[in-house]
């Protein structure tokens, strides 16, 4: 059963199982910009032992923990059922049918008159330990985009590529590189992890880092053929990471058999596992420089992680020079002078952060 809640200029959807915002959409200067990816395939060609959530893999879903799990890849919190409860208008919330390393999990998501934003927040209430976490969200770029970033420290590959044998990883595993328009590829040249897309039939993961200094965490895809932008924020003392999930034909196994293309995983969070080097030091360099490596749960109390998806109109197809919060303003600008002032809960995401703890991890078998 699809959930809806709507405001002046936006809607979205949201399922249930998996706990999926399924799509939303925005009217903005007289068009509908709806760019959440749905996989093409239906329910009964996943095989049985894949993760469950493959067989409805769209939109954005919350991992936890990201990676492997008891309940399956990325957790009970992606594969399992939430129940929706009572709710004022504009607001969807509910609570996962069972729990995270014992904490009980509240997803509540909110739309306001004029704003092309949802805002989104998942509440921990008691637990114990630590787990890596992300948003997930997938962006449908058929014909391509144009990615810009808050600054970042490095990018980081897995310790392992994607796929070796039923499918083909193009970038260097494990590697790290400070420039995101120079990320070393496998057969040693580069591509510019500020296109999409910058290879043929592949399947590749790579993360970037947060500079301490940012005041705001953000992503945007610029989509030039269809003249719109999709805007990911986040606060960056709370979730240092952003990942990117190329999925682009490159896995020849059902149900994705090469035909899984087009799509952009675009995943916020803190997730020290995912790098294939960082997460092998001691210390690792998230946690000496002062940021969550992971989300820690409190027994006593309730961690939030907090997050924004946006969509407008961006005929011009400039990339993203700059995205800047002013009190309830974001500000928008273009490489080339292009710049929309947009509505904002500049407070939404907060200027508090979970606690994070130093853990060494091994290296995962990540199946995205």
């Amino acid at each position: 059963m699809t959930h809806r809640i709507s405001a002046r200029g936006i809607s979205l959807d949201f399922v249930p199982r998996g706990g999926v915002l399924q799509s939303f959409a925005v009217t903005d200067e007289g068009a509908t910009i709806s760019l959440l990816h749905r996989v093409p395939w239906t329910p009964d060609e996943v095989p049985a032992d894949a993760p469950p959530h493959q067989q409805w893999l769209a939109g954005d879903f919350l991992a936890a923990p990201m990676g492997p799990g008891d309940h399956g890849l990325h957790g009970l919190t992606a594969n399992g059922d939430w129940q929706v409860t009572p709710s004022t208008p504009g607001t969807l919330r509910a609570v996962l049918a069972g729990e995270v390393q014992g904490a009980t999990v509240v997803k509540e998501l909110s739309v306001q008159d004029d704003h092309p934003f949802v805002y989104q927040r998942h509440i921990f209430i008691g637990g114990t330990g630590s787990l890596p976490v992300s948003n997930h969200a997938m962006i449908s770029v058929p014909n391509g985009a144009k990615l810009s970033f808050s600054r970042k420290r490095w990018w980081e590959t897995l310790g392992q590529p994607l796929e070796t044998t039923q499918g083909r990883s193009r970038l260097a595993y494990p590697r790290r590189a400070e420039d995101a328009a120079e990320f070393p590829a496998a057969d040693g040249s580069t591509v510019n992890l500020h296109r999409y897309p910058w290879g043929e039939q592949h399947e590749d993961f790579v993360s970037g880092i947060e500079d301490p200094a940012s005041r705001l965490g953000w992503t945007a895809v610029v989509r030039p053929e269809e003249g719109d932008l999709f805007l990911s924020l986040r606060n960056p003392r709370s979730l240092p990471m952003t990942m990117l999930w190329h999925s682009n034909g490159g896995r020849d196994y059902a149900p994705w058999n090469g035909r899984h293309k087009g799509c952009l995983g675009l995943e916020e969070g803190a997730v020290l596992p995912v790098l294939g080097l960082s997460s092998h030091e001691t210390p690792d360099p998230l946690s000496a420089a002062g940021q969550p490596a992971l989300i820690t749960l409190d027994p006593m109390g309730t961690v939030e992680v907090r997050h924004i998806l946006g969509a407008i109109r961006w005929p011009t197809g400039q990339s993203v020079a700059g995205v800047m919060l002013d009190g309830d303003l974001l500000t928008v600008t273009g490489d080339w002078g292009a710049e929309r002032k947009l509505p904002l809960r500049g407070a939404w995401l907060g200027r508090t952060e979970p606690t994070a703890t130093v853990q060494k991890k091994p290296a995962l078998d990540w199946d995205l």
